[in-house]
């Protein structure tokens, strides 16, 4: 028996090939590998975003025609360029610049994510707490760079406050490092377990919302581009080099058109200087000579109020995504407004970034109306998207018709009290009722009495069976018997 169990569990496979379980325990990462993990995640994305702003900017002066070029010069403006792919407000000569472009700025904070990412990766980042490092040596390390770039660039044409050269980059290159380390270190997971489900519904919605809106402003100014190509052609320059850098500047200011786009799309419009476009309301200024602005229209169309349409699709479009997340009709306007008050704050945020002082020209400033704005789509998201929600989702089933509604058992059980208060004046019918059949009875009583005192019943007992001529004789004799009562001469 034993020689027979040994065969059954022998393993026939050779040394070295024996299988290996799959929890085999992580091996712990070392602190100086982990060291030079955030030390590499927070110097990438500087090192390469710094080089690649000196690149583009010592090819725009290498192309331009009546420029010297000047390797040093490309280095030293590359540092308030990099600034201002952070969204640092700078100074030219006493003249204000923050409308600053938005295409840098993701750029940049898409390097920072992913960087972000790619070290808590390596230094074995599992939980929301492994984020914490990440985040804190990568917004340390980009506040600090903006600092020695403001203070280098003191005394120059170009000046920096150092207070927002600090905070500024530190703060956004956080919020992008989160983005970046959200996924590897679980924090979807615990906000989710934070936060309510619906609530938590709401906020995808929202961000669905946000997007689409957003691409609707694309599709309006592409559109826009398009049918005034003409005007974008005669805006370039015969020159190669004026060409190049009008196109690197278009390029680089396409997210800001298009948040404008996306106002105008939603209703309040834009500004620049004296210039306001509105879907109802139109007021001539001059604007700069660049293409990304050739699409802006010169006057107003009546057809214009038409585009309202991609709004309001946005709405039931976030109103069809928030119909199935609950049988409740107010749980789903709950996550509706919630939505509403996500895709409200994203418009503030994005009409905060896109515009911004433009010297003291003509064309200062250029500005979104955010307040109005945010108020705006938020409308757009709650009622298209409210009356989606609550009608093309589950409702309670009707009761069948055999079960009462609720007024019905309300009546019902109000129905003992009105019998109670109205038995006292049933009781004296009642008693009417049962005196006269007593009465009835009493004196049908007594004269079926007199009759059994005339004539005395004779006991029930059954007859025994009889001749027929007894029977004849026992009818006659009956008959006869009750003749003489009925007779008139009675004693009686």
């Amino acid at each position: 028996m034993v020689r027979f169990m040994k065969l059954l569990t022998r393993d026939e496979r050779p040394p070295g090939e024996e299988p290996v379980s799959d929890l085999v325990p992580e091996l712990e990462v070392s602190r100086a590998k982990r060291v030079r993990v955030l030390l590499a995640a927070a110097c990438a994305p500087l090192l390469f975003s710094f080089t690649a702003i000196a690149a583009v900017l010592a090819m725009v002066s290498f192309a331009a025609d009546r420029s010297r070029f000047s390797a040093t010069g490309s280095l030293l403006a590359a540092g308030p360029g990099w600034l201002a792919s952070w969204q640092v407000e700078l100074d030219l000569g006493g003249h204000p610049l923050g409308v600053l472009p938005l295409l840098p700025t993701l750029v940049v904070g898409w390097l920072v994510a992913r960087a972000a990412a790619r070290a808590a990766r390596r230094g074995g980042g599992r939980t929301p707490a492994d984020a914490i490092p990440v985040v804190t040596v990568i917004a340390g390390a980009h506040a600090l760079f903006g600092v020695l770039v403001a203070l280098l660039a003191g005394g120059s044409p170009i000046d920096v406050n150092p207070l927002t050269a600090f905070c500024v980059p530190g703060l956004l290159a956080g919020l992008a490092a989160i983005a970046g380390v959200a996924r590897v270190c679980g924090l979807p997971a615990a906000v989710r377990d934070r936060f309510d489900p619906v609530a938590v519904q709401g906020l995808r919605a929202g961000a669905l919302g946000l997007a689409a809106l957003i691409a609707c402003g694309a599709v309006v100014f592409t559109a826009a581009t398009a049918l005034s190509w003409s005007t974008v052609d005669s805006l370039f320059g015969p020159g190669l080099g004026a060409s190049f850098g009008l196109f690197v500047l278009s390029v680089a200011y396409l997210p800001n058109a298009v948040v404008a786009a996306l106002s105008f799309t939603t209703g309040p419009g834009f500004s620049v200087g004296s210039l306001t476009v509105g879907m109802f309301g139109y007021q001539e200024g001059q604007l700069p000579g660049v293409p990304v602005l050739a699409g802006v229209p010169s006057h107003h169309a009546v057809w214009w109020p038409a585009l309202l349409l991609l709004p309001a699709l946005v709405g039931a479009l976030v109103g069809w995504r928030i119909r199935a997340i609950d049988e409740d009709p107010m749980l789903r306007m709950r996550a509706v407004a919630v939505a509403g008050a996500l895709v409200a704050f994203g418009c503030v945020i994005l009409g905060t970034l896109a515009g911004g002082r433009l010297g003291d020209g003509p064309f200062d400033p250029v500005s979104v109306p955010v307040g109005v704005a945010s108020v705006i789509a938020f409308c757009w998201i709650v009622v298209p998207g409210g009356f989606v929600a609550f009608f093309a989702g589950a409702h309670e089933a009707p009761e069948p018709p055999g079960e009462p509604e609720v007024e019905d058992i309300a009546e019902a059980g109000e129905e003992p009290v009105e019998s109670e208060s109205e038995e006292p004046a049933e009781e004296p019918e009642a008693e009417l009722d049962e005196e006269f059949d007593d009465e009835a009875e009493e004196e049908l009583a007594r004269e079926l009495g007199e009759d059994l005192d005339e004539t005395p019943a004779e006991p029930a007992v059954e007859p025994e069976p009889e001749p027929e001529g007894a029977v004849d004789d026992a009818v006659t004799e009956s008959t006869e018997g009750s003749g003489d009562e009925s007779a008139p001469g009675d004693d009686r």
